[in-house]
């Protein structure tokens, strides 16, 4: 018996938009209009005879009806693409990352080569930016931010705890360093709004807050480190994000004892890793970040 099967094109469009809740959002992820969207759900629903959408005074949802069957759609759709992908020894397709401007520039850049040879058909794109892009609105796949404590973005995961340790470039500070308030004698770099360095002579040596010199200006994450890769002065920076620096001689960590401000996260939508070339691609992400050195990073204050 032949199969009872509704227009395939119909289906796509009701499962993207049952999945964002919108019929503009749906029609950004298909690359159609937003008249052709909606053309196809309700072609869909007479075809069906049930009603999938309710309209609200803004926007819409999912009728009863409407979520019980996106319910069993979606699982069919994905098993459709992962059977197709399969045909194909080799994921192709784009990856766009929103990340920012210092760990794209220290940490990402130098590793994407790794991952380009090893999946030469998948096209990253990269771009550095202090503002996040809208995954959901599909500004990008995915995005890389800093989050600081009680911050917190939907769908994001922990890439690293990003502990921060002061580094300067070799033979600015004379090492070993004897006390911690011995710092205050070097300049000290600023790259964050907050008071980082306040925060980090409180915790690891009992400077009072009044003898930490007060910032009145501070520069963006990436001049300041080639300020102290320059020997302008001691910066508080992640060490993963600084390592290529360390390992090439041009920074020192000029004292064992850091502090945890927050942590890189990754965002993004959960309907993005239905596509297998940003699945890989955060798989690999995942398994570099995790290895990072952390335990050769001595001392933690919390």
């Amino acid at each position: 018996m032949a199969r009872k099967l509704p227009p395939l094109n119909a289906l796509r469009a009701f499962e993207a938009a049952g999945r964002h809740q919108s019929f503009s959002r749906a029609a950004e992820e298909l690359g159609v209009s937003h008249s052709a969207i909606s053309r196809h759900v309700r072609g869909l629903e007479d075809r069906l005879n049930v009603q999938l959408f309710r309209d609200l005074p803004r926007g819409l949802a999912l009728s009863p009806d409407g979520a019980a069957y996106l319910a069993q759609i979606s699982p069919a759709l994905d098993a459709i693409a992962d059977a197709t992908e399969s045909l194909s020894e080799r994921p192709k397709g784009t990856v766009t990352i929103n990340s920012e401007p210092l760990f794209a520039t220290k940490w990402l850049v130098p590793r994407l080569g790794a991952f380009t040879d090893a999946f030469p058909e998948i096209d990253v794109r990269l771009e550095a930016s202090r503002h996040l892009a809208d995954v959901a609105r599909y500004e990008a796949d995915l995005a890389i931010r800093f989050v600081h404590p009680g911050g917190a973005y939907p769908g994001a995961e922990l890439i690293s705890d990003a502990p921060l340790y002061p580094f300067a470039a070799p033979g600015l500070v004379d090492l070993p360093l004897g006390e911690v308030a011995d710092l205050l004698s070097y300049p000290l770099l600023r790259d964050r709004t907050n008071g980082t360095w306040g925060v980090w002579f409180e915790q690891a040596g009992g400077v009072a807050l009044k003898d930490v010199p007060q910032f009145t200006w501070r520069m963006s994450s990436v001049l300041a480190v080639e300020a102290a890769i320059a020997g302008q002065g001691v910066l508080l920076v992640s060490a993963e994000v600084v390592a290529g620096e360390v390992a090439a001689g041009r920074l020192v960590q000029v004292s064992d004892i850091g502090f945890r401000e927050g942590g890189y996260h990754l965002v993004r939508t959960e309907g993005v890793l239905r596509r297998k070339p940003v699945r890989i691609f955060r798989e690999w992400l995942m398994a570099q970040s995790a290895q990072w050195p952390i335990a050769i990073l001595n001392h933690l204050v919390e």
